[in-house]
């Protein structure tokens, strides 16, 4: 239960708005819910969010230097198009940094944090037999940072986050091949596998798991979609 204030007031929300675009503007890019190449203006995005340009400008900004928005020459941003090379080794990344991370978060969780990380293994199934690729998406995402999230060490957490801010919009592409038959992505899909290591408190297999979920949905995602050849 909470301490009574002096004056019986509810504490205020402190996050600056800028910092909350920020964090949407990030979430949006990491869940695939922006795609390759489309054009972005502080002016769409401010009025769909309810607020004002400059916050919005301000997030393009910090974006762009984590390389996760391409500036325009009339002010807009761009999803950047990467190389299939670029990705590859982007995925490569994910392979040492989601599975470290993994790996130490397995030692940590407890019953709460595990609740919470099989909820969200409940809602990632649900949503691919559903049908529904954008929840599917949310809900891969909020899958495996439950996880990552428990690893105890911020940095690794950074780091995977800018990662997932460039390839976030090309895992949309995991639905190709499967446009009759969503829920057929279960077949490369290692969420349940992931849980069952950690349940059983086996760093190593649950690392292992998450290695061959990334590996294995990137590799779909690299015979099933178009790349550039020149791109970066």
């Amino acid at each position: 239960m909470a301490d009574r204030t002096q004056f019986g007031l509810t504490a205020v929300d402190t996050v600056p708005l800028h910092e909350k675009v920020y964090l949407e503007l990030v979430r949006a890019l990491m869940s695939g819910q922006f795609v390759p190449g489309q054009k972005l203006t502080s002016r769409k995005l401010a009025k769909e969010l309810g607020t004002s340009d400059m916050p919005v400008r301000s997030a393009f900004m910090r974006l762009q230097a984590l390389r996760a928005l391409s500036p325009m020459p009339n002010g807009s941003v761009e999803v950047p198009v990467i190389s299939a090379e670029r990705f590859s080794q982007l995925t490569a990344v994910r392979t040492i940094l989601e599975g470290s991370a993994t790996e130490l978060a397995t030692k940590r969780v407890n019953g709460n944090n595990l609740r919470t990380i099989r909820r969200h293994c409940t809602d990632l199934t649900s949503a691919a037999r559903k049908g529904d690729i954008d929840d599917y998406l949310r809900k891969n995402h909020d899958f495996k940072f439950s996880i990552y999230r428990h690893c105890g060490n911020e940095q690794m957490i950074f780091l995977i986050e800018t990662v997932w801010m460039q390839v976030g919009p090309f895992l949309r592409n995991l639905a190709m091949g499967f446009e009759d038959d969503l829920a057929s992505i279960l077949d490369i899909d290692y969420h349940e596998e992931v849980v069952a290591a950690i349940e059983a408190q086996d760093a190593e297999r649950a690392r292992a798991a998450i290695v061959r979920d990334i590996d294995e949905g990137a590799a779909h995602i690299l015979r099933q979609a178009r790349f550039p050849e020149t791109r970066n």
